[in-house]
């Protein structure tokens, strides 16, 4: 199989999408919001992937007071974390309590689909498209199995699928009056949420890392790579140390205030090469969003962009150096010692 072979100084990592599959539970967070505000849920998912909490709070919460808005932000991310171990903790207390847990299997992770130990591996993910504005309408998702690789279908496609269930294929739709209108409106508003509540209640969202994660962060020396995530802090710590990854000195999370910008500005990128001490321009980015990919070319990287998230074709245009398939399909060793040191990559195309 062909490869390519070059030379950088240090890496730079996105987290959710690229070192972790955590999107499940993102999902589940914004389609909450969603259903608190009256809103469609699938184009609240489609249209926050790819941005910070922040902007998207500051979009869809415009009552929230500046000096509220971290605060906003920590609660909101606790409340990914808290959809991401919501499952093994009904689990535990259905076992507690006698109750049937068929269905939940726990396992430890492997590299090729590793998550928190004693976590089920039966969640789904999925990531649309990153939209210049909060209020355009979604698009074609992809979604990576991360035990076999293959897409699979969104939060919001599901919740789609149930509501649909609910009538009966052709049936007609008979003349209403304004108040039969009005009911029916209601009704639906309460479909749409008890179907998000059913949903919610049955799918396993724990956090996995993602394949040739493990391999690649274990042959890269300390002081050589960093993170920088359109997530906050609580969210980013949260989501790396349950699936077993120390987040590195050099984490640059979204609400950190040396940041003039997010992706996909470079701002988080060149932050991090330089807190690393070395020129962004002599770094590898590995990155699964078109905002992210953009982000990291703005920087002057090299980036290798993963399609863990986004089929192919939705990132081919965004400029990454390379596309692969996962980190399975890039290899890194040190060339000298100290300062001189050399991260030789190859990638198989």
């Amino acid at each position: 199989m062909p490869s390519t072979t070059f030379h950088a100084d240090a890496v730079l990592f996105d987290m959710d999408g690229t070192l972790t599959d955590s999107i499940a539970a993102v999902e589940a967070a914004w389609g909450a919001v969603a259903v608190d505000l009256g809103l469609d849920p699938e184009t609240v998912i489609a249209a926050t992937h790819g941005k910070r909490a922040i902007d998207n709070l500051a979009f869809y919460r415009p009552e929230i007071k500046t000096h509220e808005m971290d605060a906003a932000v920590e609660a909101f991310e606790q409340s990914i974390l808290d959809f991401a171990d919501s499952y093994q903790k009904r689990a535990v207390r259905r076992r507690r309590s006698g109750e049937s847990s068929a269905g939940f299997s726990a396992h430890a992770g492997s590299d090729s689909g590793e998550s928190t130990p004693a976590l089920s591996d039966t969640s789904v993910s999925s990531r649309s498209d990153s939209f210049s504005t909060p209020s355009l309408p979604s698009s074609s998702s992809s979604n990576y199995s991360t035990t076999t690789g293959a897409l699979r279908p969104s939060f919001a496609t599901r919740l789609s699928d149930m509501l649909a269930s609910a009538l009966p294929e052709g049936s007609p739709v008979p003349d209403e009056s304004a108040e039969d209108k009005h009911a029916d409106e209601k009704r639906t508003d309460t479909d749409i949420e008890a179907a998000w509540e059913t949903e919610e209640d049955a799918v396993d969202r724990s956090i996995h890392i993602l394949p040739g994660v493990k391999d690649m962060i274990d042959c890269i020396p300390d002081g050589r790579y960093a993170v920088a995530t359109s997530g906050a802090k609580t969210y980013a710590y949260g989501a790396m140390t349950r699936v077993g990854i120390t987040p590195p000195p050099v984490t640059i999370t979204a609400d950190d205030k040396r940041l003039k910008a997010g992706k996909p500005a470079p701002d988080p990128f060149l932050l991090a090469a330089s807190c690393l001490g070395f020129d962004a321009k002599r770094c590898v980015v590995f990155e699964d969003s078109p905002s992210g990919i953009r982000a990291g070319v703005a920087s002057g990287a090299t980036v290798i962009a993963v399609c863990t998230s986004h089929e192919r074709s939705k990132i081919e245009g965004c400029g990454a150096h390379f596309i692969v398939e996962d980190m399975r399909k890039v290899r890194c060793v040190t060339e000298g010692e100290g300062e001189r040191m050399k991260l030789v990559f190859t990638v198989e195309s």
